[in-house]
């Protein structure tokens, strides 16, 4: 008896019990059997407290869980059921970050927290549908929202709730915790290859439009990693890197050719993965000879890079964006649906994805030539497309996504904006690509900025006048963690 006794107090305690019936069979047992008044008395209070059906609305991120999280529940359980708006993975990458666990995990731990109710998803960071849905009796909030950024998730909250007439009850907010911070710190530790590997399949259906930027080098990572500005929505960061061949064999004075071994480029990435935790897509050119690329996909996949992308074109490389492209030829449908297929056949990780670019609107062979290739390349495993344009404006490469479109309404669409750079993000996504990569960027502004530096010295014989377009030696010793 004393074990039902401290079962049904501990499901008491959890508001588990909702069941009228069986809180009145309970009630009705110990009032029956127990000549105990205080077990009565106890027992009425918890039949009390068990028809209480006030419901309690609180939002998380939850990607780690901390004791700012417990004390938030554990005063919300003192008015009722907890109603968790869970942010799914959509509202957390849009606003922050990719979250360490994706919301099902997330949801799963939330859900076997005591006192949590129920949990639902929130789709965005805004609290008011949720709030107009669900009609909570209660809002429970910490009070760090009464300024900074969060200000007007406040205000749309207080709007709602006064629509439903409920409550909000703001507690003081947990010091010397932070989400996001522990989420980083873990984040560094724990990014493994596979971990990286898998992140660009996970941010492709968590956001609408993803940003890849040039790095080709270290500290160029480090520098596109960290790099952020604030928005009306939250925050906009580059969501990984891009490893162009062109970039690469540039600052190693090579020409663009497919002259720079593999094992170069892979220990270039090597270092910058030891300093960066984003995924990155890697530039591939031809893929080489097919006798070859069935071994660097293997080095490529086990490295932990996301994705590679391989152009259709055939002899000797010849960046896109030259002059004279007319001697530049199209590799044949067939033959590069082998390669495909090779890539397709050889990687382990179904996460590892092969993006194939297709050279036809360049090369001046037409729209209908770009669509046969993409159905084709799609047939044989492609994962992704990525169509190149050399135009000023973006026309045709929306021709092509509109009606690539109708026969793929999933299918990742990749564009490189380089020539035609005045089209805005917004653009790109009402004409249905999923990822910009802004091809040459960093490494473009670097070499003007060097040589602009390297003149000025020669002209005054001294560094002074170069001073004010320099970072400072004091900013470079805090860039780097460890250096001071």
């Amino acid at each position: 008896m004393h074990t039902i006794f401290l079962f049904f107090i501990k499901l008491a305690s959890n508001q588990r019990i909702n069941d009228l019936t069986i809180q009145t069979k309970i009630i009705l047992y110990y009032v029956q059997n127990l000549n105990n008044l205080v077990v009565n008395t106890y027992f009425l209070i918890v039949h009390v407290n068990l028809m209480n059906n006030k419901k309690v609305y609180i939002g998380l991120s939850a990607d780690t869980i901390h004791h700012g999280h417990i004390n938030l529940i554990e005063h919300a359980r003192k008015y009722g059921k907890i109603i968790v708006g869970l942010l799914t993975d959509r509202a957390l990458t849009n606003h922050k970050r990719l979250p360490l666990l994706n919301y099902e995990q997330r949801k799963k731990i939330v859900s076997n927290l005591i006192g949590v109710y129920k949990v639902v998803p929130q789709d965005e960071w805004d609290y008011s549908e949720n709030l107009k849905k669900i009609k909570p009796d209660f809002m429970v909030h910490g009070d760090d929202w009464l300024s900074g950024p969060q200000l007007n998730l406040r205000k749309n909250a207080v709007k709602a709730l006064k629509k439903i007439k409920a409550k909000l009850i703001e507690i003081p907010y947990t010091k010397g915790v932070s989400s996001t911070a522990l989420a980083m710190k873990q984040k560094e530790k724990f990014t493994t290859s596979e971990i990286r590997l898998k992140s660009l399949k996970r941010l492709l259906y968590s956001k609408s439009l993803l940003r890849f930027i040039e790095t080709h080098s270290p500290i160029s990572a480090i520098i596109a990693e960290n790099a952020s500005t604030k928005v009306k929505q939250g925050h906009k960061n580059f969501d990984g890197f891009w490893s162009s061949s062109l970039t690469d064999a540039t600052s190693m004075g090579k020409p663009d050719i497919e002259a720079l071994d593999i094992s170069e480029r892979l220990s270039n990435i090597n270092n910058i993965f030891d300093v960066t935790t984003k995924p990155l897509i890697m530039d591939i050119d031809t893929g080489g000879k097919i006798e070859h690329l069935k071994l660097n996909i293997r080095s490529i996949e086990r490295l932990g890079i996301s994705a590679v992308i391989m152009e259709d074109k055939t002899g000797l490389k010849k960046n896109s964006l030259h002059e004279k492209t007319s001697n530049q030829k199209q590799e044949t449908i067939e033959h590069f649906c082998e390669k495909i297929n090779l890539i397709d056949s050889t990687k382990t990780n179904k996460e590892f994805m092969i993006i194939a670019r297709i050279e036809s609107l360049i090369l001046e062979n037409g729209m209908s030539d770009a669509l046969k290739r993409a159905k084709k390349y799609v047939e044989a495993g492609a994962d992704g497309i990525m169509i190149h344009s050399k135009k000023k404006v973006p026309n045709e490469i929306f021709e092509f996504s509109k009606k690539f479109r109708k026969d793929f309404k999933s299918v990742p669409l990749i564009c490189v904006p380089s020539t035609y750079n005045s089209v805005k993000e917004e653009t790109l996504i009402r004409n249905h690509f999923n990822i910009v990569i802004y091809a040459n960027h960093l490494f473009r502004a670097a070499y003007p900025a060097m040589q602009k530096t390297a003149s000025s010295i020669l002209k005054h014989g001294r560094t002074k006048e170069s001073d004010k377009n320099l970072i400072s030696i004091k900013d470079i010793l805090k860039l780097i963690p460890g250096t001071q």
